[in-house]
């Protein structure tokens, strides 16, 4: 046996270590069924919370049908929730992983992230095409016009506030693309689902199993909704034949143990995030706030109540499996943490609105 050639081309080549057809099958280059040469390399930054990295991964379908022999490298603040499947490398953020990326040539570079540290590094990638945001005159700047309307709409309100496009529209286009629906790619631990999927059906006894988010996170705390309207609409939920489930991270913990009790429904606890996105892959529908679960629920393809005040709804993609409610008078409150009024118009929406959604869904 010969080792004479290697292909370094190859999508498998890891360049200091056996690629995967040789530990698992002894391939070697010169007979190798498994080579995928490469003629695109895809660099994607999107560092951003959760929810924003999940919410980009439909670029990894439109890109791999476009691109099919690309290679696709990711650097992100939130790796585990990225799956490794369909990307080739995932980066996280670190002063290795900068060094490998600005000594490194590829064929499209996007960067997403509009602060300064991504759009500094975009400016010091080397690609043959950018796209996104990158960093001249000290400043964010546009890669191509088309990244110019993302742009100003994060720079003022007013804009912010007319704009009708969804966040997958824009960061498309912004990439010389069309959205056309492509779905969120999500890690998801299958045995793991597995597992929660048979406790929650043998608890649920048939009954359809409905996730209730609690939980916003601590920036915007105009999306919490009171205790007694989650509970009241635990309680509608379970009279109709439903099966209500409190869900929520360590912040809701106390909270939905409260609940729990004066509801009378199961709370599981609150979990590492692969255990809660295996968790939520369990249910039938999810109803939350705008905040991560509803960027988890979309990737698993779930049926969902978005619950949204101070946002511009335009900006979601429900993809056809949900609706939104949203408070009778619009809040005035965009982007706010507080409330000009003194009450946070979520406490406006009332539980039978919910409740009536959820059965709106079918």
């Amino acid at each position: 046996m010969e080792f004479n050639e290697v292909r370094r081309d190859c999508r498998h080549f890891r360049g200091h270590i056996p690629c995967k057809p040789n530990k698992q099958f002894g391939a070697i280059c010169q007979s190798c069924d498994h080579y995928s040469p490469i003629e695109q390399r895809i660099l994607i930054i999107k560092l951003g919370a959760l929810g924003d990295v999940i919410r980009t991964t439909p670029l990894l379908d439109r890109f791999r049908k476009k691109y099919p022999k690309c290679h696709i490298t990711w650097l992100t603040l939130s790796p585990e929730v990225l799956p490794s499947q369909a990307i080739d490398t995932i980066y996280s953020l670190s002063g290795t992983s900068l060094f490998i990326l600005e000594n490194s040539l590829f064929d499209i570079a996007i960067n997403l992230d509009k602060d300064p540290e991504a759009c500094i590094l975009m400016s010091r990638i080397e690609a043959v095409q950018k796209f996104g945001f990158t960093w001249e005159n000290h400043a964010v700047s546009p890669c191509t016009q088309a990244a110019e309307h993302k742009l100003m709409t994060g720079f003022f309100d007013q804009l912010s506030i007319a704009n009708t496009k969804s966040y997958l529209q824009e960061i498309f286009e912004i990439c010389h693309e069309t959205f056309e629906k492509e779905p969120y790619a999500l890690a998801l631990n299958k045995e793991k689902a597995e597992e929660w999927k048979a406790e929650l059906i043998e608890k649920a006894e048939g009954k359809t199993l409905i996730a209730l988010n609690t939980g916003c996170g601590p920036r915007w705390n105009t999306r919490l909704w009171s205790e007694d309207k989650w509970v009241a609409v635990a309680q509608h939920l379970k009279s109709r034949g439903f099966f209500p489930v409190y869900l929520g991270g360590s912040l809701e913990h106390d909270k939905n143990l409260r609940m729990s009790q004066a509801a009378g429904i199961y709370y599981p606890g609150h979990f590492d995030l692969e255990t809660f996105i295996s968790l939520v892959s369990a249910f039938d529908v999810v109803v939350t706030q705008v905040t991560m679960m509803m960027h988890i629920a979309t990737g698993l393809q779930k049926k969902m109540v978005l619950i949204n005040t101070i946002f511009n709804p335009h900006e979601f993609e429900l993809y056809g499996r949900g609706v939104i409610v949203s408070p009778p008078n619009p809040c005035e409150c965009y982007f706010g943490n507080t409330c000009a009024k003194g009450v946070p118009c979520m406490e406006s929406i009332q539980p039978e609105e919910v409740v009536q959604a959820v059965l709106s869904l079918g």
